[in-house]
């Protein structure tokens, strides 16, 4: 294993709240080798929010949930992206970026909200509500995109619904999210029956122990969560709407009902906050490693390639959104 070189040096020091010591010389090498070939290649490393902190702090030059990645990927200046996140996202990249090479460091990354819908469900939704607009979350296939009126991320979907000025929308694939935007607006929303595999999982009565067993604490949950469990939340927002909750307020303890991850990058950013961690892990995020990135970056793996066809009607739904 090579020695600790200045620039992972520096790094560590950001992230040894979060990453053991005894870990850390695991990491350094894919790092150091990572920091080189993004130089080398003219790359950029654009990272999710539920990345690992090695990644996301580390090597990552963009990071953010999907709406802010979606809307970065348009300004950068590089010949290739490396999307450290899952397949949609880095389709999503490619849309945005049509010009430049897009790489998925394993295909095997991918969503049970994107699986739980096809280009088919959407035509045949149609069928059944005729003249209905239909709001794809981001969470999709390209080929699904390509079928929607506009897009939207849980950040804005509020805002993408009213900016139909529409009493009716079909809001695709996530039940949840749709049911709670529901609750926030008097247009009628139809859901389909898609779920998280991690956000379903999280429920009220989760909340209520973790209330009773540390007093005060603050509560913020991902709207890709049940209803009874936004509910329950002190405050309900995308991971970037949480993360600014954080910084904002400064809870003495506060609790993210999301991805593990997730409060691992934002207690870098305030070591005065306590976290309390009920870890739920996506399987799929973590399929996303530093290895992998090199392996990527090295072999020019995995090129994300979409349709033309495909690409032109779901860029527009994308780019829609953008401007809302």
């Amino acid at each position: 294993m090579s020695a600790v070189l200045p620039s992972s040096a520096t790094l560590y020091d950001r992230v040894r709240r979060v990453i053991p010591p005894i870990e850390w010389p695991f990491f350094v090498e894919d790092i150091d080798a990572i920091l080189n070939l993004k130089r080398q290649r003219n790359a950029v490393i654009l990272a999710h929010n539920y990345q690992t902190p090695e990644i996301f702090h580390c090597v990552a030059d963009i990071v953010g949930d999907s709406l802010a990645l979606a809307r970065k990927a348009m300004t950068v200046d590089a010949e290739i992206i490396v999307l450290a996140g899952v397949h949609f996202m880095a389709e999503t990249a490619k849309l945005l970026n049509p010009d430049k090479t897009v790489l998925i460091p394993d295909l095997g990354a991918g969503c049970s909200l994107a699986e739980s819908i096809t280009a088919e469900d959407v035509r045949l939704m149609r069928q059944r509500y005729p003249s209905v607009p239909v709001v794809t979350y981001v969470n999709t296939s390209a080929a699904v995109k390509a079928e929607s009126d506009i897009c939207c991320t849980s950040g804005n979907a509020l805002a993408v619904v009213k900016s139909l000025r529409v009493p009716r929308v079909i809001m695709l694939p996530d039940e949840y999210l749709a049911k709670n935007i529901a609750a926030q607006t008097k247009v009628e929303i139809i859901a389909w029956k898609g779920r998280c595999e991690v956000h379903e999982r999280f429920t009220a009565a989760d909340i209520r122990e973790l209330r009773e067993a540390h007093p005060g604490i603050s509560v913020l949950a991902h709207p890709e969560c049940p209803p009874e469990v936004v509910a329950e939340a002190d405050f309900a927002g995308s991971t970037a709407a949480m993360s600014d909750y954080v910084a904002r307020h400064r809870p003495a303890r506060v609790v993210l009902m999301t991805e593990c991850s997730m409060s691992d990058n934002v207690a870098v950013e305030h070591p005065e906050v306590d976290f309390v961690r009920p870890c739920n892990l996506c399987p799929h995020m973590k399929r996303i490693t530093l290895r992998n990135i090199r392996t990527a970056l090295e072999e020019n793996r995995h090129v994300v390639t979409i349709d033309p066809h495909v690409a032109e009607r779901a860029r527009w739904a994308v780019e829609r959104m953008l401007f809302v």
